[in-house]
Parts: structure tokens; C-alpha cells; sequence
């Protein structure tokens, strides 16, 4: 990347409403957002948006894509690797002591921290961190907690739980603040199971954790007759089965830092 495109990257970043879009979307990477979620999320103006969408998709760290009538953007994340890579490469000339992020091959040891987000701590995330603990054994210290917690588990999480042989006794819905802070864990895995988590600002996690948003609706939300709604758990159950089984058998030895990443997107797409 030369320095006049580099330039007009930082320029297009110097502006905090455009920023704020641009680590959003970075958040969400690889998901693509529609402009209205966008405008909610970051409390803009559609004429507001659009203009910063524009100017983003001008520089050329953001893409955007057509799906019938709807628009949706994304992250360009090799457009955005060249530009980090020019500032660490070539303004810091490689030297790690100055600005290189920790990167690299991934961490070995066992057992592997995870944790796992959603807003209430009630439903998706409570079921992660059940399922994890089973199927990956002494393997993972797993976690869960909720950006604003509901305080209690939803009891038709509790009995599916229950009836599928799960320990329930540990469980219970949390503060994402005990996961932070002095004393807390050092994760190295950190998944959001709900859009509002995904979409909130967190502060940076100690030691880089490698994050991956594994979305899905929220069964407690579901409506419709009891069956229908015991079929909305059920789903949220198997879907999260699934991807936590494949995350589990990960040769979490032999694949570095950007391979476990990739896996980890990847997985969050598992239905």
C-alpha cells in the first residue's frame, strides 16, 4: 500500500461518526449489515449514514453488496489488513517493541478460557456454556455472562438442560463485569451468541483473545403454541450442539492464531 492511499484511509477514520461505523462492521466481521441496523445500532441519521458509508466504501475498507432490493455492507478485511500491515511493516519498520500486536501462532496450553456473550445470560449463552463444559470436558474452563443480565436462568433453558443429562447446579446469569478486571479469567476465546451483544463496545480483552460472533435468534422471544415455542429451544439447543461439538475437536495444537480464526467464523455459520 502506497502512502497517498494510507493517507486517505486515516483521513477517512479521522472522523468519529465514520469511525464509529467502520469498528462496528469490524466487530460483525465477516457478517454483512443492512444500512438500517447500522443507523439504529450506531445512533445515526440515514442521510448521515449513507454519507459515511460512502466515504468508508470510497477509501475502500468497507464493501458493500446487493441482495435483491437490500443493500448490505461489510468490513473489506483484506483492504483493511494491507492498511494495518503498512502501518506495522512499513511506518514501524517491524520492530514488535513499537506497535505489533501480539500475533502469531496460537496458545497451547490446556486448559483453553472461553466465554461466551449474550445480554441476558438467561437463554443462548447459558446453554453454550453447558454444552461446552460436556463436550469438551477438563479440556475448557468455560464461562458465560450477560451485558445486562437478566439475573435468572429461563426455566425452559433449565429443564431442556436437565433432561438432556447436563450439571445445572454451577449455572447462573452473571455480569459480564466479574469476567474483567483483577482477578478475572485470561480468555482465550471469546464468542458473542446474540446481535446485541456483538454490537455493544467492549473494552479490550487481556491477551488478545480470538472472538467470533456464533448469532442466533433468541428462543425466548419465540411466540406461537407451547410446542412452538418448545421447538424454538430445541433448535437454539442443537444449533449451538453442533457448533460447539466441531469447535471442541479443533486440533487446537497445530492450527496458529489466523487458522483458529478462521475456523471460529466459520463454525459461527454451523446450522
Amino acid at each position: 500500500m502506497d502512502s497517498g492511499t494510507a493517507t486517505k484511509i486515516l483521513s477517512t477514520l479521522g472522523h468519529e461518526g465514520r469511525l464509529s461505523v467502520f469498528r462496528l462492521l469490524a466487530r460483525r466481521a465477516p457478517d454483512a449489515l443492512q444500512p438500517g441496523e447500522i443507523a439504529e445500532i450506531c445512533g445515526l441519521k440515514p442521510s448521515t449514514l449513507s454519507a459515511h458509508l460512502s466515504g468508508l466504501a470510497e477509501a475502500g475498507i468497507v464493501r458493500s453488496r446487493r441482495s435483491g432490493t437490500s443493500l448490505f455492507y461489510s468490513l473489506d478485511a483484506d483492504r483493511t489488513r494491507d492498511f494495518t500491515a503498512y502501518l506495522l511493516d512499513d511506518c514501524c519498520r517491524g520492530r514488535p517493541n513499537l506497535c505489533a500486536p501480539q500475533t502469531g501462532a496460537a496458545k497451547t496450553h490446556h486448559p483453553k478460557t472461553v466465554l461466551f456473550i449474550c445480554t441476558g445470560n438467561s437463554a443462548r449463552s447459558i446453554l453454550a456454556e453447558a454444552l461446552l463444559r460436556e463436550a469438551g470436558g477438563d479440556r475448557f474452563v468455560t464461562c458465560s455472562a450477560g451485558t445486562r443480565p437478566s439475573g435468572q436462568i429461563n426455566p425452559q433453558v433449565l429443564d431442556m438442560l436437565r433432561r438432556n443429562g447436563h450439571d445445572t447446579e454451577t449455572l447462573r446469569s452473571k455480569d459480564l463485569g466479574e469476567m474483567q478486571g483483577p482477578g478475572a479469567p485470561q480468555f482465550d476465546f471469546v464468542f458473542t451468541v446474540c446481535d446485541h451483544a456483538a454490537n455493544e463496545e467492549c473494552p479490550a480483552w487481556p491477551g488478545q483473545p480470538i472472538s467470533a460472533h456464533w448469532g442466533l435468534p433468541d428462543p425466548a422471544r419465540a411466540t406461537g403454541t407451547d410446542a412452538e415455542i418448545a421447538l424454538a429451544f430445541a433448535d437454539a439447543y442443537r444449533t449451538l450442539d453442533a457448533r460447539i461439538r466441531t469447535f471442541a475437536a479443533l486440533p487446537f495444537e497445530t492450527l496458529d492464531r489466523m487458522s483458529l480464526q478462521a475456523e471460529a467464523d466459520r463454525i459461527g455459520k454451523l446450522t
